[in-house]
């Protein structure tokens, strides 16, 4: 089995991905990802750990309700690397999954992707609508308003904090950090 080349992951993520919404989170935990790849000293596979952040909501789009399972499928169909394919599917692990994220690298993309999203929630209130600006104790106060953001699972966020060995402030710090470096490119890769 082949590993995907960037293109070909950002080219199968269209394929089943057409809101911007999306496509803006796949391309955010793709940055942080990777960002999260050198702070571990995984540095030598930063691209492998953003394909696996690009790819790890395929399905969601036009299967919600086979989330992480139907990826699975199509990713299998199309001789994807089994590294990958376990490592996008393990983000469910409780919710439908029942693939236990064991490498860290499963364990960050388990951690962040509620993250990111609650994250940029808070910065799009903002008036810079950007991460470049946001604070600990911003996003803190937001994650302790359980309407806000409903969406973004805070159990989820403590239990991958949990499984990485961290508070749920170096998380939020780490993250916030690694969205930032992202950003820009983000930005400029989101369709119109």
């Amino acid at each position: 089995m082949a590993e995907l080349t960037r293109q070909e992951a950002w080219e199968l993520l269209n394929e089943y991905n057409k809101e911007p919404f999306h496509i803006r989170h796949a391309l955010t935990v793709e940055g942080v990802m990777k960002w999260y790849a050198e702070k571990s000293g995984y540095g030598d596979e930063a691209d492998f750990w953003g394909n696996v952040g690009l790819l790890h909501d395929l399905d969601f789009e036009m299967y919600p309700e086979e989330h992480c399972i139907k990826s699975q499928e199509i990713m299998r169909s199309r001789g994807i690397d089994e590294r990958l394919i376990r490592a996008t599917a393990s983000h469910g692990y409780g919710l439908g999954v029942d693939i236990e994220p064991v490498h860290e690298m499963e364990k960050i993309l388990y951690a962040v992707d509620e993250l990111t999203g609650l994250i940029w929630a808070a910065a799009l209130i903002r008036p810079s609508k950007s991460v470049s600006d946001i604070e600990l104790k911003s996003v803190k106060k937001k994650y302790k308003t359980p309407n806000f953001a409903a969406g973004c699972s805070r159990e989820v966020i403590e239990r991958g904090a949990q499984m990485l060995g961290v508070s749920i402030d170096q998380l939020i710090t780490d993250t916030i950090e690694a969205m930032r470096s992202c950003e820009e490119e983000v930005n400029r890769s989101i369709p119109e």
